[in-house]
């Protein structure tokens, strides 16, 4: 999935999902507020990785018309993300989390999302010009959370458009991100992830997320199961170990930069498909892809919250 060597006009891509208000708690219980998801803090890194090299970054959503979702959209255009593709809904509102961390940088989340406009995205004649829009993209991005917080209507609706998209040449990469609060259980979660992943040309799982979804033993399971469905390209990701890749050039490892003090792991994998999938766009090999993921998450999990400073983002290997 590299770039075109005659690439003329910008290459884009479009990330679906939810950005919810973000607030991390401190240990003198004071809060700092900021925004994150899933797929758009893979959104943000992206677009930072990208700046300046013939790649425009969208994210697709929906919200409101409040003052929290337009100050959403302005950071967002502050990183570079377009905010064109969003959808308005009047009566709805951002969703909210809160993260507390634990000694050893591990996580805790509360959600609030009984208002979120990003749930009905999808529903409804006004989505139509949203899922139309989805072929016009060199490459989308979504995730399990993307599925998983959708409508039954909505989530049918897009996926239907995503094999659209498909047939016209779009590129798909799916992150399996599995919370099982947001399914009525795995076996849903299994039926939704596997109509997918037929239109899918890289998943970037992680392990135990597809463990839950699925009941793997090895990752020769796994990699024989997502061959079966037609993935071309998977990358298992393990946290602190080495992460495992199988692709047109056969099967590798690929080990992790040593990170002496971790943080807060908030957005390690989210990170990580940002820095891989923007290695992929510039042309890297998928194992060159891998250094950049595990350079970028090694990072990101030495500061709190989602999004690290522009300034502490870290340099990444050559490419070749």
């Amino acid at each position: 999935m590299s770039t075109p060597t005659n690439q003329t006009s910008p290459i884009t891509v479009g990330l679906i999902g939810e950005c919810m208000v973000e607030l991390q708690r401190h240990a003198d219980g004071g809060m700092r507020q900021g925004f994150g998801g899933d797929t758009l803090n893979t959104a943000v890194y992206l677009s930072r990785l990208c700046r300046g090299e013939g790649v425009t970054v969208d994210y697709l959503t929906a919200l409101g018309d409040d003052p929290m979702s337009q100050a959403m959209r302005a950071r967002w255009r502050d990183e570079g993300v377009g905010d064109g593709r969003v959808r308005v809904l009047a009566d709805r509102l951002p969703g909210l989390y809160m993260i507390e961390t634990d000694a050893q940088g591990e996580r805790n989340f509360l959600y609030w999302r009984g208002e979120s406009a990003a749930l009905h995205c999808f529903d409804g004649p006004g989505a139509d010009a949203l899922l139309a829009a989805l072929g016009d993209y060199h490459t989308l991005y979504l995730s399990g959370i993307s599925l998983a917080i959708l409508t039954v209507e909505g989530r049918e609706r897009l996926l239907q458009a995503l094999g659209q998209a498909r047939s016209r040449g779009t590129r798909i990469i799916f992150d399996n991100n599995y919370r099982p609060r947001l399914w009525p259980g795995a076996a849903e979660a299994r039926k939704h992830y596997e109509a997918l992943l037929g239109l899918v040309d890289i998943a970037l799982v992680t392990w135990e997320d597809d463990v839950a979804v699925f009941g793997f033993a090895t990752p020769e399971q796994l990699f024989d199961h997502y061959a079966g469905l037609g993935v071309g390209e998977v990358v298992v990701k393990r946290g602190a170990r080495s992460c495992l890749l199988q692709s047109a050039d056969g099967r590798a490892e690929v080990a992790p930069e040593p990170v002496e003090q971790v943080v807060d792991t908030t957005a390690a994998g989210d990170s990580f498909s940002a820095a891989y999938l923007a290695a992929r766009l510039g042309g890297g090999q998928p194992e060159a892809a891998a250094r950049w993921g595990h350079r970028l998450a090694g990072r990101v999990i030495q500061h709190p919250g989602a999004l690290i400073p522009v300034q502490a983002m870290p340099n990444m290997p050559a490419l070749g």
